[in-house]
Order: C-alpha cells, then sequence, then structure tokens
C-alpha cells in the first residue's frame, strides 16, 4: 500500500508542548515525534511510498524529513494552503496515487499494527472504505460505528446523541483503508470533512464500507495527558506487545454464572445483571496485557425464546455497564445452536450439532485466526464442566468458579486447574502465576 498522513492542523491542545514553534506531529513521544513513530511502523509494515499532507509549520516537517531516505522510506508533500478539513486535499492527490486503495492516517495518532491484517480483510470485503475500529475504555464520551453482523458500516453514533439505550463499544481509531473512487466525491477546493461528509452519507446508502475491529494498539495524543501516557506504555513495551505479529495471550469468559448473574435461560435484557465482581476483574485484565474475549453457548436463540439479535442487543447492554466503569472486552463470540429437537416453539434453522457449541472449540479457533493467540498461554474461566472441558480441548488452562452452576452441572469429569469463589479471584490468581 502507499500511505497518506494527514500532518496539518495548528495543534491548539499541544500548545504547551510546541509552543507554536512546531507542528502537531512533530511533538515528542518518548523521545521520538509522533510522525517518526508513525513511519516506523508503516516501514515495519513494508510501505515505504508516503504522501505527508501537511500545513501550519509544514516546513518544519519538510525539514526533518526530506525526501525520507534517511528512515529508508519515499515521502513526498503536498502543502495546503488553505485548511481543507480531514479530506479535501484528496482530490489533488489522485495523480500521485498509482493502486486502487491506500492506507489514510492522521497524524495525532500513535499505532503499532499488523497492516496486513487490516489490508487482507479490507480485499477480502471488496471494501471502499474500511475503518480502524477497537473498544475503548470510555465509549459514553466516543463517537460510535455502528454495524450489522458483516461489519458492514451501516450508521455513526455521535457522542453528543442522547444515548438512552444500549450500545455496542466500537469506537473509530483515525486509521484508514479508503479506495481511490473516494477521492473522485472531493470537490476541488471544497473544506471536506472525511466521516461527515463522505463517509457517513456511504453509510446511510449502505455502501460498501467495513470496520475491521483489532486489540491492536492506537492512540489519539493530541493532548499532553495522552502523550503522558502513550510514552508510559512505550516504554513498557505494552504498545509492541498488542501488534497481531505477535502471539497474544487471553483470558476467555464465560458469560452466564460467571461475568452476570445465572438466570436461567436469558433473553430479555432485564434479566442480564452482573455479578458483583465483574468489572473489577476486567479491569485487571484489560490492564494485564491479556486479551479478554467472551465465548458463549446461546441456545435460547435455537429454542425460539428470542433471535439473535435479542442477544447482540443483550451484549450490548454488557458492553455499556462495563464502560461506564472504563471496561472492555476485545470481543464477543456466540454460539446460537442446539442439538437437542422437540421444544415446541424451537427455531429449527439452529436445532443442529454444529462445531461453535462448547465443549468444542469452534469460537476458540475462530479467535486463534483472527488474533494470533497462543493457546497454551490462555485461560478460560467458567462456572461448568462445559467450560473445563472447552478448555482442555482446546489446550488452555481453566479455572471454575463458584457462582453460577458452580460446577454442579456435572456434565464432564474434569478438574479445573484453579477454583475460585467469583470472577475477581479467579484473574488475581491467574495474574499472579503469570507474575511468578
Amino acid at each position: 500500500m502507499q500511505a497518506i498522513i494527514m500532518a496539518g492542523g495548528k495543534g491548539t491542545r499541544l500548545r504547551s508542548i510546541t509552543n507554536d514553534d512546531i507542528p502537531k506531529p512533530m511533538a515528542q513521544i518518548h523521545g521520538k515525534a509522533i510522525l517518526e513513530w508513525q513511519v516506523e511502523s508503516l516501514k515495519a509494515n513494508h510501505i515505504s511510498k508516503i504522501l505527508m499532507i501537511t500545513g501550519h509549520l509544514g516546513e518544519k516537517i519538510e525539514e526533518h524529513f526530506g525526501d525520507g531516505s534517511r528512515h529508508g522510506v519515499d515521502i513526498t508533500y503536498y502543502r495546503e494552503e488553505k485548511p481543507l478539513g480531514t479530506a479535501g486535499a484528496l482530490f489533488y492527490l489522485k495523480e500521485w496515487l498509482t493502486e486502487n486503495y491506500f492506507l489514510l492516517v492522521y497524524g495525532d495518532v500513535l499505532f503499532d499494527i499488523d497492516l496486513r491484517r487490516m489490508e487482507k480483510f479490507h480485499l477480502e470485503q471488496q471494501s471502499c472504505a474500511t475503518l480502524f475500529v477497537h473498544p475503548n475504555s470510555h465509549p459514553y464520551d466516543s463517537d460510535l460505528v455502528v454495524m450489522d453482523e458483516t461489519q458492514r458500516v451501516i450508521g455513526f453514533d455521535s457522542k453528543h446523541s442522547k444515548r438512552d439505550y444500549w450500545y455496542n463499544n466500537c469506537v473509530n481509531a483515525g486509521l484508514y483503508i479508503i479506495g481511490r473512487e473516494i477521492c473522485d466525491m472531493v470537490n476541488k477546493d471544497d473544506k471536506t470533512d472525511l466521516e461527515k461528509d463522505l463517509l457517513m452519507p456511504l453509510a446511510a446508502k449502505r455502501g460498501s464500507i467495513y470496520a475491521y475491529q483489532s486489540p491492536e494498539y492506537i492512540k489519539d495524543v493530541g493532548t499532553p495527558e495522552r502523550i503522558k501516557v502513550a510514552a508510559e506504555e512505550l516504554s513498557t513495551g505494552f504498545v509492541a506487545s498488542r501488534n497481531l505479529m505477535i502471539k497474544q495471550r487471553c483470558i476467555f469468559l464465560d458469560r452466564d454464572g460467571t461475568i452476570n448473574q445465572h438466570r436461567g435461560l436469558i433473553n430479555k435484557e432485564e434479566d442480564f445483571v452482573l455479578e458483583d465482581h465483574t468489572v473489577e476483574a476486567i479491569k485487571l485484565i484489560n490492564r494485564s496485557g491479556y486479551l479478554a474475549i467472551v465465548v458463549t453457548n446461546q441456545p435460547v436463540v435455537a429454542r425460539g425464546l428470542c433471535d439473535i439479535p435479542d442477544v447482540i442487543h443483550i451484549h450490548n447492554k454488557m458492553q455499556t455497564l462495563l464502560g461506564q466503569h472504563g471496561v472492555l472486552l476485545d470481543d464477543i463470540l456466540l454460539c446460537p445452536h442446539h442439538p437437542d429437537k422437540g421444544y415446541p416453539e424451537e427455531n429449527p434453522l439452529y436445532k443442529i450439532a454444529c462445531t461453535c457449541r462448547k465443549p468444542d472449540t469452534g469460537l476458540i479457533d475462530i479467535c486463534v485466526q483472527k488474533y494470533n493467540i497462543d493457546l497454551a498461554s490462555s485461560w478460560i474461566i467458567g462456572d461448568t464442566t462445559v467450560d473445563i472441558q472447552t478448555g482442555k480441548n482446546a489446550g488452555m488452562h481453566t479455572a471454575l468458579v463458584l457462582t453460577g452452576e458452580a460446577g454442579k452441572d456435572k456434565k464432564y469429569d474434569v478438574q479445573s486447574d484453579l477454583t475460585s469463589n467469583h470472577l475477581l479471584e479467579a484473574v488475581k490468581a491467574i495474574l499472579q502465576i503469570k507474575d511468578c
């Protein structure tokens, strides 16, 4: 791919660092300019042809990087004489583009990502624009991306909306793969906002826009406080460790009886109530470097008690409640099937044998491929012997919690590696083993 970096803007929020002597993307993090971190990440992904769109104090950027040869890349510049928004300059860049799509990144974003995975997703979906999205720790005051079950973007949920509803914690991170045809939608010298003027209208028309979700590190570092946090995360190695080129460790979590109170087959949002220690437990996972992924059997769909969108609505409640406390889940996977037939209201489409229903490992296998997970270094926590058998089948460590069914289902004769009173106790024990 070729890459375009939006490196203009005055950086008012960073004036205490830049003193208006350097442009915002030249602010330093951990001894290196933001743009240098970006160029190094692009080079690591074999992206060497870069165009920087500059504006305020753009000559400082050009003086520092030159033609890019010192950094092992080829850099070209386009200087905006007047601000054209986050996409207005794309009108002038069509001649520079030699491929059908390109990477677009904002100049105040720090990232360490396996971009080949995102590019593969973009090509498989035949997308005209792919957004890098992720859950964050403050979805309640973030602009959210709304997707359908295929990850097609169908709308945007503004942070200014009155959210008296449950929502999916899915935030646009400011990094895109854009089809060349998007440039044809930009008029000469028009100030154009990428999301508002281009992507939102396409999403409203059910255009070919997709969201690529990843737990990899990407952070807006446009304030002094965020730069300080990013510097700490760089120094500890946390930033590099999240790159999906590197094997990831994961704590897989059962849902009913582990995260939320066991109340039989839950098919209504009001029946979903978090266990007392859930928020603190998942917060510890988020800080630990492990991924936190829910894998849950939901036979309520096969039983005909509700449909998959109803389960997703309940999961949105779970994400909203967690997000209110700065806690996130990296993914949620569900199995809607159940092989046993004979219920009067059952849905025959889901009354089948499958490989995704625990203790089979289908959901785990999807995560391994999607997130490059090392199962030998990973755990599953649940309240049933089904969960423990799932871990055994997948080659993971296992932890039984004495909430929910507390292992009394007795469906499998298995012994967990750990037994804990609740989720928080289990997570603390796992992290202590890792630290030792």
